[in-house]
């Protein structure tokens, strides 16, 4: 054994011993970590536990079993899903001597009948974890399997069996399997479900599967105006009644939409590997939408299916501009073909495969060649079989791929910036650079003249800029609009910018790629950071949160020991240098008061070179309420009231000096 790995002195073992390893049984684990198996504890998860047991009754339907499912909601958070189906199986399980197989179902992960493809050739439900985990995280769960017309039941609650299987007696007109759960408040707190959010997942589920009759049923007390008590979905022509309804009323590029379905050729086995059903409309003035589904589940993050559809679209496009002439559609792309289309796609196929258990995403590999080689000839004899109706839709998806083209060489144009600098209106100070490079552009936003002028010694010409500014510029968190609109420092970045402020800031049409914000390493050059960082987060905050925004990392000490040197960034990185580095050496350290105190090579060397130096990413949180609370501790640090500031700092002592012990 390597010296390097045992030095002889045993590692102290403390409390971590056989006892300290837990092992979990039945439904334990997703008690423990509901997140794994749904996704979370919030909204979402709670709305997954439906979703997971109307899947298990459309599989019966989908597999020819069901031809009706009923789901209710009643006051008490409790949500009953009925179907007519085959019945989950009750008789003792062989590989569980003394339990019904229902209740090795409901209590046992990874049971189930989806796995081996016998009960069920395509199916929702794949890893015997839906109904288990609806169970675990349920505070009572009640089962009802008409079957053999008799009546079964067994009552649950958090996983556990509140008694065996009861035979409750003959049932000669009722079949199938009945589910009735309530969420436990100690997964999901006061969470109720959101009838709504029922009502419109069992009309999709009925739009999936156009032989299934859904049965919707409300508490009084829950129903409204938009969501009735009682409501039957069943429609007979699937996707293309559901897109029907969402394209009511409204003016589409073709007048009849591509919509179809068609099944998968058979396998290796001899064995069909499932089918597809899409429904496509090209609304003229109005924003479309996607929906994706895989064996009734939705997708929401699309996948492989989704890829095998983009594909198909966009090579029929680009085949027919071929056919007739029109040779720039070789460059159409499948977002020219999607963006603003009205599209769904649904299909079934064997074995799918998921990103995770929530099914967020379809990553089946033969989904995508299997939906391409489907769609395709459909999608040409549509755009084929009637001339007028293809070169309407070529023409459209052509006047979106014009548009794109167009705004990228407006992007490219505004980089090329030396073509432009005479006729844009750009401060004084402004040292531009020429955008003719291979690389980004960047500027650098400088602190006073003298490190302006080893910035633009230091620059790469073709890529970097340089705007020096006089000192610490208005703080605009708390200056009023019309002394910001003043400010000759804050017109200049403006200007220099060019993408507008506030409510007019549009990042598309900044002029750089990179905004770098570089001040001295002290703490005068840190508050003129932190000024600016406000100006932006205030006055261009889609600049920053579309990450434009960056911070120059210069050091602060330059350390030499004969012909060796390094850059330390603080006082913390200067003594960790001369404890590894330059140990038992004698060591000249010099500390730069300034950008302007170095020359330009060591400039470039430390900070604005591409290839060493080190920058930070000021970005934004994406959710609203993150960047209200944001927005909230900058108007705390840099407003008007000092008392903010002072409480915070004085509250945040502690934690500083207990870092700078710690380091």
């Amino acid at each position: 054994m390597s010296d390097d790995l045992f030095d002889g002195t045993p590692a102290s073992s403390g409390d971590y011993n056989a006892s300290s390893i837990e092992v979990l049984e039945g439904l334990e684990p997703v008690r423990r970590r509901p997140g794994m198996y749904i996704g979370g504890t919030d909204d979402r998860a709670l709305h997954h536990l439906v979703a997971e047991v109307l899947d298990n009754a459309m599989d019966e339907a989908v597999a020819g079993h069901a031809t009706r499912i009923e789901l209710s909601i009643e006051e008490g958070n409790r949500v009953t899903v009925a179907d007519n189906g085959r019945g989950i199986p009750v008789d003792e399980h062989p590989k569980y001597p003394g339990k019904s197989t229902l209740e090795v179902i409901l209590s046992t992960l990874h049971s189930g009948g989806k796995f081996s493809g016998k009960a069920y050739a395509t199916s929702g439900g794949l890893h015997g974890v839906g109904v288990s985990v609806v169970n675990a995280l349920s505070s009572l769960t009640r089962v009802e399997v008409a079957r053999d017309r008799q009546l079964y039941a067994q009552e649950f609650s958090k996983g556990h069996s509140l008694g065996p299987i009861e035979k409750l007696g003959p049932t000669p007109n009722r079949r199938g399997t009945t589910v009735t759960f309530i969420p436990d408040t100690e997964i999901f707190g006061d969470r109720a479900f959101k009838p709504a959010r029922l009502f419109k997942l069992a009309r999709s589920k009925a739009y999936l599967f156009a032989g299934v009759e859904i049965r919707w049923k409300c508490a009084e007390a829950l129903a409204t105006e938009e969501i009735p008590a009682e409501a039957v979905f069943k429609f007979p022509g699937g996707l293309a009644d559901h897109l029907a309804e969402q394209t009511q009323g409204r003016e589409c590029v073709t007048a009849e939409p591509f919509t179809g379905t068609q099944e998968f050729p058979e396998g290796d086995d001899g064995i069909g590997q499932g089918r597809v059903e899409w429904a496509i409309a090209w609304p003229l003035w109005s924003d479309g939408s996607t929906s994706w589904y895989c064996n009734t589940v939705p997708t929401p993050d699309g996948g492989t299916h989704e890829q095998g559809l983009r594909a198909a679209l966009t090579k029929g496009l680009r085949a027919f501009g071929e056919l007739t002439g029109a040779k720039k559609a070789k460059d159409i792309t499948a977002d020219d073909v999607m963006t603003g289309g009205e599209v769904m796609l649904s299909v079934f196929i064997r074995d799918p495969q998921f990103q995770s258990q929530t099914k967020d995403r379809l990553t089946s590999p033969e989904a995508a060649r299997l939906v391409e080689n489907a769609i395709r000839d459909h999608f040409d004899l549509f755009l084929s079989a009637n001339m007028d109706r293809g070169k309407a839709l070529l023409g459209n998806v052509m006047e979106r791929m014009d548009e794109r083209l167009r705004r990228k060489q407006e992007r490219e144009i505004k980089r090329k910036t030396a073509t432009n600098a005479k006729k844009l209106r750009l401060p004084g100070k402004l040292t531009d650079c020429s955008g003719e490079g291979d690389g980004e552009t960047e500027l650098f936003i400088v602190e006073g003249d003298s490190a302006g002028g080893s910035a633009k010694q230091a620059r790469d010409r073709k890529t970097q800029a340089i705007l020096p500014i006089r000192g610490k510029i208005l703080n605009v968190a708390s200056a009023t609009p019309d002394k910001i609109r003043a400010n000759s420092e804050i017109a200049d970045l403006t200007l220099a910018m060019g993408c507008g402020t506030r409510k007019d800031c549009d990042a598309e049409n900044l002029r750089y790629d990179r905004i770098i914000i570089m001040t001295d390493a002290d703490v005068d050059g840190a508050h003129i950071a932190t000024l600016l960082m406000t100006f932006f987060f205030q006055e261009m905050a889609d600049v920053v949160r579309n990450g434009h925004l960056y911070l120059a990392q210069p050091p602060l000490y330059r350390l030499t020991s004969g012909k060796e040197s390094r850059y330390a960034q603080d006082e913390a990185h200067r003594i960790q240098l001369e404890e590894t580095v330059f140990k038992g050496k004698k060591v000249d350290v010099g500390r730069f008061k300034g950008l302007g105190e170095m020359n330009p090579g060591q400039l470039r060397e430390t900070t604005m070179n591409p290839d060493t130096r080190s920058l930070i990413r000021i970005t934004l949180p994406a959710e609203h309420e993150q960047r209200h609370a944001v927005k909230e501790l900058v108007d705390r640090l840099m407003g008007r009231n000092p008392e903010h500031r002072f409480n915070f700092i004085q509250n945040r002592a502690g934690e500083m000096d207990r870092d700078m012990i710690d380091a």
